[in-house]
Formats: C-alpha cells, structure tokens, sequence
C-alpha cells in the first residue's frame, strides 16, 4: 500500500526548498525625534542627529527612527490586525541594552507606556508574541537590570516589563524596518532617581494612562499561568478561544515540586498512573482510558507506553494536557487525551545555571543548563541540557544510573526563517525488572500470615532493565509574510533495549505464602526504530468580514521493533520469607518477533472568528495506516492495511471578555490488527466524544478556570464471539462520562495556586465476557490535586517562600470483573526555599505522612504496585 519513501530525503528536499525562499528588502528611513521616559515621567526633546548617541558597532541603527511613547493615530482594536512578534533580541549598549521586539510591522504597534515601583511595563494591545519557547525571560543582562519579560497578557495584548535593581530604568523607543520595535534601555544608578509616588499613586505622565495596577511583589517570573499552547490546534492559540480542555503546566511549578519523574507533573492535571510503575514507565489514564499519547514537541514519542520509557525531566520547559481525542490532529491516538512535552530552546543571552539534587533512597543529580548565542548577531545560538542522577529507592535491591544530554542549536537563518537541531541522549541503567509489583493478597487483602513489607521484591536481585536511546530532530519554521508561514520538523528515534526479568505468574497458592515465578530474558537487545515527519503551512485570512486560521499538512511515520525473547521457569517464592538465587528450570519458550508500523495523513483545520466574540473551530483528517507481523521462528508473517476519517467541530462564545462557553464534538481512531472467524479485518477502534464547558479568567487575567463536561465511547472493542470462543468480535464498547475543573494562577501577588479536580464514571457498556456496568479497570472516580505557594517579595523575608500540596486518588478497580478494589489515597507534599538573583535553594517533602499507597496495577494476577514513602530533597541552584 506504501511507497518504500527516504523519510530523511523528503525532509530536506522540503528543507532546502524552503531556505531558498528569499527575504524581502525593506527602504531606509532617516532619524527624526525621540522621547525619553524615566520613572514615570515622559521628556520630549528634539535631538540632530551628531547629538543622538549610537552604538558604534552597529550599523542597524541607521534604518531606526525614533518614536513618541503613547503619540499614535486612533486606531479601533477590533478593526485593527494582530501583529505577529516573532523573536526577541536584547543586546549590549553603551548606555544599557536594547530590547528588540523582531517584527516587520512595528509601525503597526500601539505602545502604552507605565511604571510601577521600580518596573517599566508597556502594554501593547494589537501584538502577540509566538515563540516556540512560549514566554521571553532574561535575568540580570546587565547590572542595574533585574529582569527582562515578554509575555502574552492575552488574546491580543502583549506585555513587556523591564525591572531594574536600583529603580525603574528609563526607556527610548526606535521603531527599524530592519528589525522591528526597538527598546533602548538605560538602568537607573541610585535608589535617587525612583519616584516618590506610593504604589497606590499613579505616575505623573503628559498622556491620558490607563489606572495604574498594584505594585508587583513577587517577581515576574513566577506566574503559574500561560495564555497560550500549541497541542490541540498545533498553532498558537489562547486557552481561552480554544474549544477543548487544555492546561499547561509551566517550568515555575516543576522548579517548584522538584518531581522524579513525568506523572509527578501530570498529576497537577489529573492524571494517574496506569499499568507500570512510574519509575520504569510513562503510563497514564485520562478521562477513563488509557493514554498511550505522549508527544515531545509536537511529535510522538513511540517509546513512552509500549516500550517501557521513562522521560527525564531535564529538558523540559512546560506540559500541556489536552483532554479527549484529538486524532484530527495526530492520527492514531487513544481517546482520553494528549500529553506533549516542550523542550527548553535556546537563549539570545548567555544563560549558565548548575543545580544539584541530594535527596532520599541516596538520590544525586547534578545536572547544567547552558545556552548563549555563539555569533555577534545572535543567528546561531545553542542550549545544552545534561544530568547524571545515582539513587536507590525503598524497594529492595533497587539501585539505578541515568546520564541525559541535549544539545539544541538554533540558526536564525533570516528575518523570517529559523532552523532547529537538536538531540537526545539517555542511558539508563536499572536493576530490578520492569516493575516492583506485590500481590494483593499479601498486602491489601486479608491474608492469614498477615502483610508483606512495601520494600518486598518478589522477582531476583540479579535482575535489570537498561535502555539506551538517541533522538535526532530538526525544524524548519519560515514565514512567507505576516499572514502565512511553514513548518517541517522531522524525527529519528532508536531505542535499545536489555532486560532479565523475573515475574510473578500465579496467584497465591493453598498455603497464602508461595508464588509461581517466570524469568524472562533478551538473548539480542530489542531494538526499536521510529522516523517522523511533519509538514504543514499555516494561513491567516479574511472572506469579507470573517476571520480565518488555516492549518493544511501531512504527517508521516515508521516504526519497527525486533524482539527477542527467551523464557524460562523459575523456582516457586514464599512472599513471607523468600530465599532468593535458587536454579531456573526448564526454558519453555523463545521468541522472535519483527513489527512494522507505517501511517500517512492529510490534515486540515480552520479557526474561524465569525465575531471578536464567536469563534468556530472546523477540521478533518483522513488517515491510512499498515502493519506487519512476522514470526520468524515460525516463518510467518501478516500485513494488514486500514483507513480512518477523523473530524471535529468546536464552537466558542464569549458573552464577556473574561468567560467563554464552548462545544466540541471529536473522534478518535486506532488500529486494530487481526480477523474475525470469517477471516474479515477488524476495524479500528473508534472515539467518540461530546463536550461543553466555560473557561473565565480572574483578578485582572492573572487566574485561569476551567469547567468541563464529557461523554466519551469507545467502541469496536474486542470481545469474545458466542458463537465460538477461538475468535473475537467487535462488538465490545465502553463508556466515560465525567466532569473536571482546573485553576491555574495567581490569587494575589506572590500567591500561586494549580489545581484540579476530576469525576470520572467509565463503565462496560456492551461486552461478551465482562458484566456490563462494571467499572473500566485501572480509573478512579475522583481524583483531586492542589498546590500552591507563596513568595515574599519585599522587606526582609524577601526570596523566601513556601508551598504546600495535596494528591487525591479515589479507589479503583485492578480488574474489569471487580474482584477487589484498590484503596483510595491522600498525599501532602510540601516545600520550603529561597531564591535571591543568581542563588535559590529548595527542600521538597513528600508524602509527609508517610502514607503506604498503590499508585498502579495490572492484570488478573492482583498485581499491584506500591508507590513512594515518605521522601526529602534538598535542591541548590547557580544561574550566571
């Protein structure tokens, strides 16, 4: 069905294509006035041009022309374009910096100018910031400035704040064909040149101001709450306009808690570990279904479920959950959602940061954060991110070693095209298996002989689980005009894994003291290969009055996995008191197994604004998908082929500027390999799901809530045929209905808070084996988390700060028959810490109260999984 395609031949041909797209010239302009604003008080003054102050390594400043703070013509935001901020520079001056907002419509911009204690702010309400990096940050470029930020304060509002150490700096405006709206920045010297206004007074200013705000106490940098995110509609879009459950959590809340792992992240979204345990593997259920759907960067990392992948942290910048399917966009995907990891992108200023670990179980990570442009002009620029962390862990014989490098270089090749490089390198070296599973009939459930301890290991010291695996990615991003844009980004992933593995295989026998026991080994690694490419171009335009954002492209992909396998019997274990290291039976099974996976797709989607108040979201996907099987012992092989069409239709009204209700209709599709009695191909599995819900957007824009109802059915599952028990039909179907709420932001100045709150009912609806209403194995019904903390940002507790956190998991069903039920569980973490410039030391507790808990299980064996006691860590962090 496939042409046999050079996946790495296609992406540079549409590479190369696209770097010979040539970047337009722009005329030069002379220099006229400027005005200078200073702590709040605006000076204008005509200058020649042998009395203006330039740099004189820099022969950009002859196309800028020096602008008038708040001095524009009236312009109606409705009527007005969104001007598009593509990159922000900051470089030296003789004076200070300059900040450069890179755009080729700075003309365009409406500035409005404040100053509040010792922060410059300017709002522009006609601009948005797109940066793959999401929000700009920089700390200390120079001395006298703190803190530079760029972020999007909303739909169509951008911010930019620069806060200096002794008072507010003051601030010339140039506008520059060349480059785009240009801040030139000179750091006030003394605490003299502050103004004398209380915060609750407004800076004296010869323009009409908007009223000035509260004056900042925590630093800029520390807010829970991010307007945009890119996984639903693969373009950036606010939250608020888009038509679906979406959170993120942002870099602040992960420095925050100081997770071990992905789903100490999730769990802020209300996610729940599933299958594995989280230290081995990222294996997650949402909305009721198991979620095998975690993207990096827009692409989707095969490894994560089905190969027992766990994801270091290292790298990351943020997490967005999208909730419910989103095959239009992705292909292939289970129902409950998307988890997509953004990776830390490189810096226009020299950033150096080491931060070292020292925690429980023997815990150290250090681990170092660079990144700095490598030429003048700031087009080619790196970031290296890399770790090396030893630990045991509360299950015996645990011990584990992990190196992670990243390197990322970014080649701002022109104004309007950047090219990407990065990479990935992790070894891991684990002993154990692939999990620490206990029996539920010696922990859980009563047992004569009373309870095993949770650090019981029921397979063999000698067992382990190591992983190697190296990534290979590029994007191409470039922009034809203001209006459309390309994208190309292409994956190579290879995964190696090596593994010996002694598994429990039975129930408890007669005695409630013994276990059957199997080993299992890797004779040759498993090896795993996975390329991906992605192409698509995205369009804004207008049909009379109605707006549009188009996204058109394609998607392909290949996977393959050789496996192989060899088993043996191993000797029979008393839980209660087991002696290990006894001699393995007979071998009595051996694999070799070859599996190829191939899908191609064809996208499209339309963001329509029908009114600034109504948006409409409309977009389908046709999707054609092979595998093939081979049993190489046995010489036998199957190629099984199949097609899917996946739309969604979202609407959202906003009676309000800060509420907006929305609908969403969405499917979702995955393959299902085999045939029935009939030898007819089953169908793929098919999600379907309605959703209505309200987002609304608190004190000021800065807290973010989000309520949401759903129906989701899964059907076409298998299920045994009653005509006879040898084959499977497709009539199996399953149910998830549930309601969610999510807050992320700040309640007040230095008060952060991010939480969530989950009901999920998911039941067997139609089954041939299972009793239908039964619940849906693995899914708690309610599931609740909250953290918050709280910075000081002034007097002299100032940098200090705190966080306290709670975890709700409700009770949940190992099995779909409901033999037993795993109990619900209550976790307190907490942190304390201090951060003062480039220095910050943390302690994360958790589990305060030591709470023995299972954070996971599987199958019918009542395999169950314990999690984590009570732990402490000390974090200690430099940043230069």
């Amino acid at each position: 069905m496939f042409i046999r395609l050079s996946y790495p031949a296609v992406c540079w041909l549409i590479s190369v294509v696209s770097l010979t797209l040539a970047n337009p010239a722009y005329p030069e302009q002379p220099l006229v006035k400027k005005t200078l604003v200073r702590s709040g008080e605006v000076f204008k003054e005509i200058q020649t041009l042998n009395q203006l102050q330039l740099p004189k390594t820099n022969a950009s400043y002859l196309w800028r022309v020096p602008r008038e703070q708040n001095k524009f013509p009236e312009l109606s935001q409705a009527t007005t374009d969104v001007v598009l901020v593509t990159d922000v520079k900051v470089n030296s001056t003789d004076k200070g910096i300059e900040l450069i907002l890179v755009t080729a419509n700075s003309l365009k911009l409406q500035i409005s100018p404040k100053t509040e204690g010792n922060s410059y702010i300017a709002d522009i309400p006609n601009a948005k910031l797109q940066l793959r990096s999401g929000d700009f940050r920089q700390a200390k470029p120079v001395a006298g400035i703190a803190l530079i930020t760029v972020a999007n304060l909303d739909a169509n509002t951008l911010r930019v704040t620069v806060t200096g150490e002794m008072g507010a700096p003051a601030v010339e405006l140039f506008d520059s064909t060349k480059e785009g709206l240009v801040f030139g920045v000179t750091p006030s010297t003394s605490t003299a040149q502050q103004p004398t206004t209380t915060p609750e007074q407004k800076p004296s200013t010869t323009e009409p101001e908007k009223p000035i705000e509260l004056n900042v106490i925590a630093p800029p940098d520390t807010s829970y709450r991010l307007c945009d995110a890119t996984t639903a509609t693969k373009t950036d879009t606010p939250l608020r306009d888009i038509p679906a459950s979406v959170q993120v959590i942002p870099q602040q809340v992960i420095e925050d808690q100081q997770p071990r792992n992905l789903i100490g992240i999730l769990r802020n979204a209300g996610v729940v570990q599933n299958n594995f345990s989280s230290r081995i593997a990222d294996t997650f259920s949402i909305r009721g279904f198991r979620a095998r759907n975690v993207y990096r960067n827009g692409i989707k990392d095969r490894f994560a479920d089905g190969a027992a992948f766990s994801s270091s942290l290292t790298n990351i910048d943020r997490v967005e959950v999208v909730r419910g399917p989103n095959s239009v966009i992705y292909g292939q995907v289970n129902p409950g959602g998307i988890i997509n990891i953004v990776t830390k992108k490189p810096l226009s200023q020299p950033y150096y940061a080491l931060e070292v670990r020292r925690g429980a179980y023997e815990l150290f990570q250090p681990s170092l954060d660079l990144s700095s442009p490598l030429t003048k002009d700031g087009s080619l620029s790196y970031r290296l991110n890399t770790s090396y962390r030893t630990a045991e862990d509360f299950t015996d014989f645990y011990n584990e070693k992990r190196f992670f490098v990243s390197p990322v270089i970014n080649w701002r090749i022109g104004k309007n095209t950047n090219l990407t490089f990065d990479s990935e390198y992790e070894d891991i070296q684990q002993s154990l298996g692939t999990g620490s599973e206990q029996i539920a009939s010696a922990t859980i459930l009563p047992n004569p002989n009373g309870k095993i301890p949770i650090n019981r290991y029921l397979g063999e010291p000698t067992d382990f689980f190591n992983r190697q695996l190296n990534r290979y990615n590029y994007n191409l991003e470039h922009r034809f005009n203001d209006n459309w844009s390309i994208s190309n980004s292409f994956q190579a992933a290879f995964l190696t894994l090596d593994l010996r593995e002694t598994a429990v295989t039975s129930l408890l026998e007669a005695d409630n003291r013994t276990v059957e026991r199997t080993q299992t080994t890797f004779p040759k690694p498993t090896e795993y290969e996975a390329y991906t490419l992605d192409t698509h171009v995205i369009g804004d335009f207008n049909t009379g009055n109605i707006k549009h954002k188009l996204l058109a492209g394609f998607d392909l992909f290949r996977q393959t996995q050789s496996i192989n396998i060899l088993r043996a019997v191993a000797a029979p274990l008393d839980v209660f008191n087991p002696v290990y290291g006894q001699p393995l039976g007979d071998t009595f099974g051996r694999l070799d197994l070859y599996f190829r996976d191939d899908a191609l797709g064809f996208y499209l989607q339309d963001q329509v604004t029908l009114a600034n108040n109504l948006k409409l979201l409309v977009g389908g996907r046709y999707d054609l998908v092979e595998n093939e099987f081979a049993n190489r012992i046995a010489s036998t092989a199957s190629v099984q082929s199949d097609s899917a069409f996946s739309p969604r239709v979202g609407i959202v009204y906003q009676p309000i500027a800060p509420v907006s209700l929305y609908a969403s209709y969405s499917r979702s599709f995955e393959q299902v390999t085999g045939a029935d009695k009939n030898d007819s191909l089953f169908q793929p599995q098919l999600g379907t799901q309605y959703e209505v819900g309200v987002k609304t957007d608190l004190f000021d824009n800065k807290l973010s809530a989000t309520l949401a109802l759903y129906q989701l059915t899964l059907t076409n599952i298998l299920t045994t045929d009653p005509t006879d028990p040898d084959y499977s039909v497709q009539t199996g179907e399953q149910r998830s209905r549930g309601v969610e709420l999510s807050v992320t932001g700040e309640i007040l100045p230095g008060w952060n808070v991010i939480g969530f709150y989950g009901y999920t009912d998911a039941r067997i609806t139609k089954d041939n084996d299972l009793p239908v209403g039964n619940r849906v194995e693995g899914v708690p019904q309610h599931v609740a988390s909250l953290w918050t903390t709280y910075t000081f940002g002034t007097g002299s507790l100032k940098g200090f700060g705190g966080g306290i956190g709670f975890n709700y998991v409700g009770d949940q069903m190992p099995d779909s028959l409901d033999t037993y039920t795993i109990p619900s569980y209550f976790l307190t973490d907490a942190a304390l810490y201090y951060r003062n410039n480039n220095f910050s030391v943390g302690l994360n507790l958790n589990n305060i109260f030591n709470v023995r808990y299972y954070e996971a299980s599987f199958d019918y064996l009542q395999r169950i999984i314990p999690g984590r006691p009570y732990t402490a860590q000390l974090t200690v962090k430099w940043e230069l």
